[in-house]
């Protein structure tokens, strides 16, 4: 793996209203592994998109409960789109890529070629 890889982490903020989609991304053999927490997003809100050398993760987090902005005393969790695009150290293969969700963890596996 390219010991520079992790400067290659994209940021798809286009503005300040989409949130930052925080990754780890790994090798497990021949696969690279992207994981990221997305607790709190329906899994049909999720849309990710695979090329030989890119992954792009997009969804939404829709709270349940609407609470004013004048009622919070403190406000850390992020409710909105979000998304993330990485840069992959090297090509996979789309075609036999995997993706799952546990416990509100999304999970990419990449086979390398």
């Amino acid at each position: 793996m390219d010991e520079d890889f992790e400067g290659q982490l994209v940021s798809n903020q286009k503005n300040s209203e989409e949130g930052h989609l925080t990754v780890d991304v790994f090798q497990s053999g021949k696969d690279i592994v992207i994981q990221s927490t997305i607790a709190g997003t329906d899994p049909k809100d999720i849309d990710v998109s695979i090329t030989k050398d890119m992954v792009t993760i997009k969804g939404v987090r829709s709270s349940e409960e609407k609470i004013k902005t004048s009622d919070y005393y403190h406000r850390e969790l992020y409710w909105g789109s979000f998304s993330r695009s990485i840069i992959l150290p090297s090509e996979i293969d789309p075609d036999k890529a995997k993706a799952s969700i546990k416990n509100g963890v999304l999970t990419i596996r990449l086979p390398t070629l």
